[in-house]
């Protein structure tokens, strides 16, 4: 029987063998659709939004509060002082410690942390199920009652004054701080970090009072996802510790003055450098606008991986650089594309020309059908992998609701990448990825660069700080 068994075996694998053909890949099967797990939308009577997720494949809940109260909401004197509000948020209440919190948050078999991007701030928790009435109390704690003790703000000054140095030395830190300053402007999104004066005015009172500028229930969100309790149970328990928070005036969303893209050639100065860091970029729409899409479609084939354009040419043929790539960041209020990569000195000239001639290709001519077809497999599939945890799927939902995308955006995502069409694609390109009206932004030693990119254009040039 055994020997029967073996002979059934092989002449099946030999049989595949003869049919599989194996000069070409394997055809991708259609990407389907995403569908959200059940999903609960309400708001309390003090404006606090409650979006509730059943997920019950593990004991688990993933929780999220999110405020419009990011770093664009940073007074001009005090770029930062979003970051260090959330940095300090979870460090102290009028009845816990930072110790407490942190042990409090241990015995939940959880997690509870803060943040602040550019346009909201988000407490962030978990816990096992069971343990969903505890986190509750916590995340209402810090959101309400932090008090940001001194010896935790001077704790975070001293930290975040030695992280920024570290920033600093980095080229590449350098250019995305030029790029968000050239791209944007005067307009709050043109500041990516703290400077070292804004961090030394940063006091209790400073962060308190943002605090209570921003953070308010109708100025927010509050996101559950997993295993939770029946709902009318789950509402209670939401009302008992946020129902009291009283609602207060919103500060309005800051005025966006963006200006005009333009080309220029901007080169910051940092003598001793071996390589030269290269970031071409300028203004993109919004995830609101019909372009989205097909630009995210022409963002990726670009520079989205090791399959796209600028990988396969600029580091695999060329051998110009280890890293090539382009991104595409949608804030609430405007955005901006950029194609980065870095290359020794001695190759800047035709790096920058292959760069730029990567550009300008994906505007020359509409894709190839099966570049295509590959991308969009491509966006739709890293799409879904990242929403199959719960933390995905809260860090998406918190996305969405920050930046003010409809309440369908992650049902027809996949949909709307598959719907792009190669002259939307193209069309996208001509205005946002053909260099005509891109920044240059390079980070490297003058001395030893500038003259190959005095080839391209006026340079002008600034002192790495």
């Amino acid at each position: 029987m055994l020997k029967k068994s073996c002979a059934i075996v092989v002449s099946t694998v030999a049989l595949a063998a003869q049919t599989m053909d194996r000069s070409k890949p394997p055809e991708t099967p259609p990407i389907p659709s995403y569908k959200l797990p059940p999903v609960y939308e309400t708001r309390l009577p003090n404006g606090l939004g409650v979006l509730l997720v059943e997920d019950g494949r593990f004991p688990l809940v993933t929780a999220r509060l999110n405020m419009q109260a990011g770093s664009k909401f940073d007074p001009r004197d005090l770029p930062g002082l979003a970051e260090g509000v959330a940095a300090v948020l979870t460090e102290g209440t009028q009845t816990r410690t930072a110790r407490q919190i942190s042990e409090e948050t241990d015995a939940l078999g959880g997690s509870l942390g803060a943040s602040a991007g550019e346009d909201s701030m988000t407490i962030s928790g978990g816990a096992l199920a069971e343990n969903l009435a505890r986190l509750m109390v916590l995340i209402s704690d810090v959101a309400r009652n932090a008090t940001f003790p001194k010896e935790e703000v001077d704790l975070y000054k001293q930290n975040r004054l030695q992280s920024l140095m570290a920033d600093r030395s980095q080229p590449g830190f350098l250019a995305d701080e030029k790029m968000a300053e050239v791209v944007y402007g005067s307009s709050p999104y043109a500041h990516i970090a703290p400077t070292p004066e804004a961090i030394q005015k940063l006091d209790s009172q400073t962060l308190a009072g943002f605090r209570d500028k921003h953070l308010a229930p109708n100025n927010g969100t509050l996101i559950l996802i997993g295993k939770l309790p029946a709902r009318a149970e789950v509402l209670k328990l939401i009302a008992g510790q946020f129902g009291s928070w009283a609602r207060k005036p919103v500060a309005a969303q800051p005025k966006v003055d963006l200006p005009a893209p333009k080309r220029q050639i901007v080169l910051v100065d940092r003598a001793g450098s071996v390589q030269a860091d290269i970031h071409v970029g300028r203004l993109a729409p919004t995830a609101l606008t019909p372009e989205y899409f097909p630009l995210t479609v022409a963002t990726t084939a670009l520079g989205g991986g090791t399959n796209s354009r600028m990988f396969k040419n600029i580091r695999e043929k060329e051998g110009f650089a280890y890293d090539a790539h382009s991104s595409y960041d949608a804030h609430r209020d405007a955005a901006d594309f950029e194609a980065v990569t870095q290359v020794r000195n001695e190759v800047i000239e035709p790096a920058m020309k292959a760069v730029l001639a990567e550009m300008e290709g994906m505007a020359g001519a509409p894709m190839p059908a099966g570049e295509l077809s590959n991308v969009k497999n491509f966006i739709s599939g890293i799409f879904l992998l990242g929403l199959e945890t719960e933390t995905g799927l809260a860090n998406e939902l918190t996305s969405m609701k920050a930046r003010g995308l409809p309440n369908d955006y992650l049902e027809t995502y996949t949909a709307k990448v598959r719907a792009v069409e190669a002259e939307q694609v193209q069309a996208a390109a001509k205005k946002y990825i053909a260099p005509g009206q891109s920044a240059v932004v390079v980070v490297g030693d003058a001395s030893k660069i500038g003259e190959a990119l005095r080839k391209l254009g006026t340079v002008t040039v600034t002192k790495a700080q």
